[in-house]
């Protein structure tokens, strides 16, 4: 009786043992929670341990056998996730997108149907098969393709945006190309301008009731909720709203993620935004993991090992294919080359919604059982090649948008009595303040710094600031250091700022060198390198801290600001640096004894 009530579980343990304990590991071996997913879905699933229970009947207790029941959970995490997206919008904002969404993403999705049925045809599938897989094979995954974007906290970048545009409008597609199997599989006949219309005055009405309902009845229902000061009714309604309108948007044809959507951007503009966000987030996380979970399953690697050739080559055309078509729009839309090609690297493979299309193309007769396993198969395959993809090919888009960003970026020129007085060598927080300190007195600058993002910012607000690396002596003489009095060595990298000042003190030996320090033992090796002054991040905080202490423990202004001195110049000549006064001493006595011994004596 036990072991049959723990047989009802055991799903759940195995989905728990993954998300808590198989993918940490996983992680720390360099592989992310999305390709984790997978990978354990290929390991639990009927090729790799399946199998072995044939032969060893004790591993059937770690394979999933309810797929239908997770499956329905690895729904409910694409849900979430674009209930998310749809709270992190707002209408406002998405209506800024609009040329991306209905230009960029309609002729996307066009002609990839186009050319994928043609390309369908000529491998001998006939018209009707050739239209489905041409549907199927053109969308995109918006579960994966969002996810790794907002793990990495980048759909706010163009490629971002530009990737998240066209899988909208995808979704939006699905409503037609499921009305059209439906109309490829009625034996009778049907008129297809009449069924088109119907269901699009049903997708019109349930987003309609669904905008309605946000505008005006979500807010005075979470007001309500949350005056019970109740944490698990508030959470239940918040759990009820996205998958309630998840499922009004399915009663109409649409799909529940895109139900959720528009319910998150109604929510969006209110003030419960923030306390729905973290609610729905663990939820998301792991159920979106089932969803992963589940296409490492339906990888039939008996399926492809069976005819590698025709799926692996179909694979790879379909991505070149479709990532070519993408990247050749996005900069016809007037995208960057480098988010155009990132977009078209990751909406290349098939997405999660193929398999709907190509489901309800089967059950029809559509398409028949030979074509419909290949078109299933390399859906399963790019999909799970999809992070690896990205993965792949980030360093080459990132080298383009920092070229690119590079190349837009200002040199320093200067003209004849337009040299700095002061170079900065490093625009962080630190850099930064000197800067503004040095404006307050009219003193003239140039600053340096290698962050494009900095560079671009603070330049266009008007601030002398330039990329470039501080450390090349060519640069650093064009950026005037001749002729500047005094250079200030901000970044916090050791070994770069020893360089800096060695190259300062070489190409200039009369400039005052004041450099930031880690801490005492950098200091030495900076005063060694022949820096004016050096100052140590750890002892100038202890001293404000205890300049601040002194003084609200009675102690009086100026007999605090003295002992701090006191210590500082202790700090310096320990360092290696005397303090000013011991300076001014010993050069006196340098002089007096250079004096005759008359003169030395009135």
């Amino acid at each position: 009786m036990v072991a049959e009530s723990v047989s009802h579980f055991k799903d759940a343990l195995i989905v728990l043992g993954t998300a808590g304990v198989a993918i940490p590991l996983l992680k720390r071996i360099g592989i992310n929670n999305i390709l984790g997913f997978m990978l354990v879905g290929v390991i639990l699933g009927p090729n790799i341990l399946g199998g072995l229970a044939l032969y060893w009947p004790p591993l059937s207790s770690l394979a999933l056998t309810d797929e239908a029941s997770v499956a329905a959970l690895g729904e409910l995490g694409v849900v979430f996730l674009l209930f998310l997206i749809g709270l992190e919008l707002s209408p406002e904002r998405l209506l800024t997108m609009k040329r991306l969404v209905f230009g960029l993403g309609v002729t996307q999705v066009v002609i990839s149907m186009v050319a994928i049925m043609l390309a369908a045809k000529a491998l001998g599938l006939d018209q009707r098969s050739a239209i489905v897989v041409g549907m199927a094979l053109s969308l995109s995954s918006t579960a994966i393709v969002v996810q790794m974007f907002t793990s990495e906290r980048r759909l706010g970048t163009q490629a971002g945006r530009t990737s998240f545009a066209v899988l909208l409008l995808q979704d939006l597609a699905i409503i037609p190309m499921l009305i059209l199997v439906d109309i490829m599989g009625d034996p009778v006949g049907s008129d297809m301008m009449t069924s088109i219309g119907l269901a699009a005055l049903k997708t019109a009405g349930a987003i309609a009731v669904i905008v309605a309902v946000g505008r005006f009845g979500l807010r005075p229902l979470l007001k309500l909720v949350s005056a019970s000061n109740s944490p698990e009714i508030f959470m239940s309604a918040v759990l009820f709203i996205a998958i309630g309108t998840g499922a009004l948007a399915t009663s109409a044809g649409l799909s529940m993620s895109l139900g959720a959507f528009v319910a998150g951007l109604m929510l969006a503009e209110t003030e419960y935004r923030r306390a729905i966000e973290a609610i729905i987030e663990p939820f998301k996380g792991l159920l979106l993991g089932l969803f992963f979970l589940l296409v490492g399953l339906g990888l039939d690697i008996h399926g492809i090992l069976a005819e590698p050739i025709v799926i692996l080559g179909v694979a790879l055309g379909l991505i070149a294919l479709k990532a070519a078509i993408t990247y050749a729009l996005a900069r016809y839309f007037r995208v960057a080359r480098h988010a155009a090609l990132e977009s078209a690297f990751l909406l290349g493979p098939c997405g999660e919604f193929a398999f709907v299309i190509i489901g309800a193309a089967a059950a029809s007769n559509v398409v028949k059982p030979e074509d419909t396993n290949i078109a299933l198969l390399v859906v399963t395959l790019t999909m799970f090649a999809l992070p690896v993809i990205g993965k792949a090919t980030r360093p080459v888009v990132d080298t383009l948008r920092k070229g690119a960003a590079v190349t837009a970026l200002p040199q320093p020129s200067l003209s004849p009595g337009g040299e700095p007085q002061v170079i900065i060598a490093g625009y962080g927080r630190v850099g930064s303040l000197i800067a503004s300190m040095l404006e307050e007195h009219n003193l003239t600058y140039l600053a340096i710094d290698t962050d494009v993002q900095v560079v671009s910012q603070h330049y266009g607000q008007g601030h002398k600031v330039f990329f470039g690396d501080a450390v090349d002596p060519v640069f650093l003489s064009k950026c005037g250091l001749a002729t500047a009095k005094a250079i200030a060595v901000t970044m916090d990298n050791p070994v770069k700022a020893e360089e800096i000042v060695r190259i300062a003190r070489q190409e200039n030996p009369g400039i005052k060198i004041i450099a930031r320090a880690r801490d005492e033992r950098h200091a030495m090796k900076l005063y060694l390198a022949g820096v004016t002054e050096a100052v140590p991040e750890t002892i100038e905080s202890s001293l404000q801290l205890g300049e601040a202490l002194l003084v609200e423990t009675g102690v009086p202004m100026g007999l605090a600001i003295a002992s701090v001195h006191e210590r500082r110049d202790g700090f310096r000549k320990l360092l290696g640096r005397p303090n000013r006064r011991e300076a001014v001493s010993a050069a006196r006595r340098k002089l007096r004894n250079r004096m005759p011994a008359k003169e030395r004596n009135e």
